[in-house]
């Protein structure tokens, strides 16, 4: 006699609308995000800026796959999610990490504060973590996914204070 496996596919979405419905929320925050920078504005170019800081074609090499990452962890692990609260909990994280994501921009390059910059960042940092513990209570892989995702995060950070420090 055979073990039965029994799938609770029923109160799910099929993993096309998960996985499409992760890449559109990405896609949404990043070019949301991307509104709002001006790197060659006179602002941000006038900025002292540390040696570290890497050459600005990085930025956009960077962060195109880890948004790819951030899409397909979004969607694998909603998809390993059985109980709807559970779901509905890390999407609302999911929600807010990338209105975060977003938001860093628009106060950094829009406002041209730097520390609101840091502040937005810091928070950014935060939600990270929840996100990685949520994720990883449902789907350990796609936590691992996440983790470039919230190193780069942490580095940009990083960054973000080194410039408020050289920029009294």
């Amino acid at each position: 006699m055979r073990p039965t496996r029994s799938h609770r596919r029923s109160s799910r979405s099929p993993s096309w609308r998960r996985y499409g419905a992760a890449t559109a929320a990405v896609a949404a925050a990043a070019t949301a995000g991307a509104r709002a920078v001006d790197a060659d504005s006179t602002w941000y170019r006038t900025l002292r800026k540390p040696s570290w800081q890497p050459p600005p074609w990085t930025f956009g090499a960077v962060w195109t796959p880890l948004y790819a990452t951030v899409a397909y962890a979004a969607g694998h692990s909603l998809g390993r999610a059985d109980d709807p609260r559970q779901r509905r909990r890390l999407a609302g994280s999911l929600a807010g990490n990338l209105a975060l994501n977003a938001g860093w921009n628009w106060l950094f390059f829009t406002r041209h504060s730097l520390r609101a910059g840091l502040a937005g960042t810091l928070l950014l940092d935060l939600s990270n973590a929840d996100l990685l513990r949520r994720t990883a209570r449902v789907d350990p892989t796609a936590a691992r996914v996440l983790l470039p995702y919230a190193a780069w995060c942490c580095f940009a950070t990083a960054l973000n204070a080194s410039l408020t420090r050289l920029n009294r």
